[in-house]
């Protein structure tokens, strides 16, 4: 048996002693004996140890051992095992019904299997028992976001920013927002997210964009430009900053940025269709096409790509292949009055009067 020792101090005339007096140490519960040993392996990732300790504690328990059973559920996520990890927590919502982490960690699990309504209910059940918890309230703006629920994701992110200001969620409320097509919202929330995260280049550059779709060019490089500041090699950025200098005319400037960025991301279809409109741009046809094969390669159904493909083609007189990129752009996007007028053409010069009178009759109730 061990022993714990308490000293005790006493006074005597004209002197002092001190006695000791040997006390035998608290034994711990058996529920909560390996507790520490299983959080020790746990963060330290030694994953296969750690769930042979559960397997004892468990056995000597008769699976009463909450901290036990909690444990394996996070190693079962982990894992993959995402229906079993949510038994397990059900299980230990059970045991102990008070506990917020509990109700938290099943509607995580019921959140990554899809149950988004399931979780909110859980989620709102822990909320009860602490309405102050950033991490709840986040939560629910992300469940309700997912069910298309902007209404409430906006009210519960807002919740969530008012306990904490935290990066993820001004990320979430802005994209809330812009699935609800509110851009200024969005880009008011991007504000206010830069101010308290400056240096978060995600949210520059997300802002940035936002200007760059509106138009507003100045305000634009001027986020991407501090987004590149604080991360040279993101290549959003990067792509971002390019395709503005390639509206431009400045091809060579932008190519030095692609070069950068496809050291990060070289299977980006994207990065290939602007470094191919830039071969495009300086009159370099081949590599142009080149250039978008492969990102056709990367992005088969990017309807822009195929777009620029039929263009090019049709710009080097290679009509047969310009009516076959063009029409698949078409399926893809028959909404746009351009594609149907570039196709017209095509077949003009392929001598098919009737098909190209129908495709600019459809490009001018495009238009119209």
């Amino acid at each position: 048996m061990l022993y714990e020792f308490k000293i005790v101090q006493t006074d005597v005339t004209l002197s002092s002693h001190l006695i000791i007096f040997f006390l035998p140490a608290p034994d711990l519960p058996i529920v909560e004996r390996r507790n520490w040993l299983i959080h020790q392996h746990y963060i330290h990732k030694d994953y296969d140890t750690c769930k042979a300790i559960i397997k004892e504690q468990l056995q000597e328990t008769n699976g009463m051992c909450e901290y036990a059973i909690y444990v394996q559920a996070l190693i079962l996520r982990l894992e993959g095992k995402i229906q079993q990890s949510l038994e397990l927590f059900q299980s230990c919502a059970i045991l102990n019904p008070s506990s917020t982490d509990n109700l938290k960690q099943v509607a995580r699990s019921l959140f990554l299997l899809g149950k988004h309504k399931a979780a909110i209910e859980f989620y709102h059940e822990a909320a009860r028992l602490n309405e102050k918890d950033w991490e709840i309230s986040h939560n629910l703006g992300l469940c309700y976001f997912f069910i298309k629920d902007f209404k409430n994701a906006e009210e519960h992110l807002n919740i969530a920013l008012q306990i904490n200001k935290h990066d993820k969620t001004f990320m979430m409320l802005g994209k809330v927002h812009l699935l609800a097509g509110d851009t200024d919202k969005a880009i008011e929330v991007y504000k206010r997210a830069v101010e308290f995260f400056p240096e978060n280049t995600e949210l520059l550059t997300t802002l940035g964009l936002l200007f760059l779709q509106l138009g507003k060019y100045q305000k634009a490089f001027e986020h991407l430009g501090n987004a590149l500041t604080f991360d040279p090699n993101n290549y959003k950025a990067i792509l971002a900053a390019g395709s503005m200098m390639q509206t431009h005319g400045d091809f060579d400037v932008a190519m030095n940025k692609y070069r950068v960025a496809a050291c990060s991301v070289p299977e980006s279809p994207p990065l290939w269709n602007n470094i191919g409109m830039c071969f495009f741009g300086k009159k370099k046809y081949v590599a142009a096409i080149s250039c978008l094969k492969r990102a056709h390669y990367l992005s088969p159904f990017d309807w822009k790509v195929l777009y620029n493909l039929g263009l090019v083609h049709l710009t080097m007189q290679q009509y047969a292949s310009a009516f076959h990129f063009l029409s698949a752009a078409i399926n893809l996007n028959p909404r746009m009055g351009e594609l149907y007028m570039l196709l017209a053409v095509a077949l003009t010069n392929l001598e098919d009067v009737e098909n190209a009178t129908r495709a600019y009759e459809q490009a001018v109730t495009m238009d119209e």
